[in-house]
Order: C-alpha cells, then sequence, then structure tokens
C-alpha cells in the first residue's frame, strides 16, 4: 500500500506540473482511479504518466495529457460537455466531475459496453455513453458549452464546430496521419473562430463510421 501511495504521489506531482494546477481537475483526477480503467496485464503500470493500450487497438491517453486537455476546456461548473473518444471511460468519468452532464460517442461497441459497465460500478449517473461516428457528433444533444475530442483529425471538423454553443470551447489534435499533430483550443465566437495551439502532441487518427467489433 505504502509503495502505492509513493506511486500515486509521484503521478499526481508529474500532473500538476505538466498538465493541470487547477484544483478541480487535479481533485477530480485523485478521485478516478486510473486502474479501474485499464486491464490486468498494466495494471502495475496505471501510475506512470505514459499512455496505455486498451480494447481495439485503441490507447488511454497518459493522465498529465489529460488533465493538460481538460485544464485547457476550462468547464463551467454548470455545463454540458460532448466528448469524442470514450475508450475506457477514464474520461469520462474526470469529466463527469466537473460537468453537468457529458455525452460521449465512441465507434467502438465492445468499448462502449464496457466504458458503460465502468462507470455504471462506480456509480457515476451523468454520463451518456453512445455508440456512434464521431465526425457526425451528437446533434440530439447539441448545441454544447464544451467539445473533447481523443483522436486526431486531419482538419477542424465544421459540423462539431455547428454543434458548439457561440463562446464555446473545443480542444482536439489536428495533424496528418504519421506526421506532427497540433493540440488546438477553439473558441466558437459569432461570426469567427478563436483558434490556440497548445502542444504538439501524438494521437490515433480518427476514423469515420462505427465498427463492428
Amino acid at each position: 500500500m505504502a509503495q502505492i501511495n509513493e506511486q500515486k504521489a509521484r503521478l499526481f506531482l508529474k500532473v500538476r506540473k505538466s498538465g493541470s494546477s487547477d484544483p478541480r481537475i487535479l481533485s477530480a483526477m485523485e478521485l478516478t482511479s486510473r486502474e479501474k480503467f485499464i486491464s490486468n496485464t498494466f495494471i502495475e503500470r496505471s501510475f506512470e504518466d505514459i499512455p496505455l493500450p486498451i480494447a481495439c487497438g485503441q490507447t488511454v491517453s497518459q493522465p498529465s495529457l489529460v488533465a493538460l486537455m481538460i485544464d485547457q476546456l476550462q468547464i463551467p461548473k454548470r455545463s454540458k460537455v460532448l466528448e469524442i473518444g470514450t475508450g475506457s471511460g477514464f474520461q469520462s468519468a474526470i469529466l463527469s466531475k466537473l460537468a453537468s452532464r457529458v455525452y460521449s460517442l465512441e465507434r467502438h461497441n465492445a468499448l462502449v459496453i464496457s466504458a458503460k459497465e465502468r462507470l455504471s460500478r462506480l456509480d457515476i449517473s451523468n454520463v451518456t455513453i453512445v455508440l456512434g461516428d464521431g465526425f457526425l457528433g451528437y446533434q440530439n444533444q447539441a448545441p454544447f458549452d464544451r467539445i473533447i475530442v481523443s483522436a486526431a483529425v486531419e482538419e477542424i471538423p465544421k459540423i462539431l464546430i455547428d454543434q458548439l454553443k457561440i463562446d464555446g470551447v473545443m480542444v482536439l489534435p489536428v495533424g496528418l496521419p504519421n506526421e506532427e499533430q497540433i493540440l488546438l483550443k477553439v473558441t466558437k465566437k459569432l461570426k469567427s473562430l478563436d483558434i490556440k495551439e497548445v502542444l504538439s502532441v501524438r494521437f490515433v487518427q480518427m476514423l469515420e463510421g462505427i465498427s463492428k467489433d
């Protein structure tokens, strides 16, 4: 137990240094046990600040990057967030502690099922996970105060911009496959977009459609 606590302390020190210093985000991350969102094969590495593989050829990002992306969103306490790419549900669980309502899209049905089961076991009830195509967003619940995209796109999707409220914020990695990607913070204004480059990143590419697995 002492070793685990020491590993957690080191991890959150790194998150504070390179991810976010927002006490709301740090508290949400400390309350979200990463080891509950990965397979037993990698559980001993859950306290390392590294991406880890999950099912369907996907990954769960390193905690410092998750914290940084959420920090860039500047989520108001009463807000509705769209997450593109549920994955294991780790980021969804953190978002659930910061927003009033979270809608999360995932193209892999196997990941939808497993993420729903994890969040249910953790008594998280303000996250709705939907099998869907991230490029299409989730028009049923648009517009959103915030949108976070967990896979790289070649350009900012207009459909997602259309589903964002005025003065809403979207954070997403943009770049061509196998080339440098840039994490962008996009703020929607009445007649324009305010785009800020945050840092260079490496994400799996976002794919169209719904996977049958």
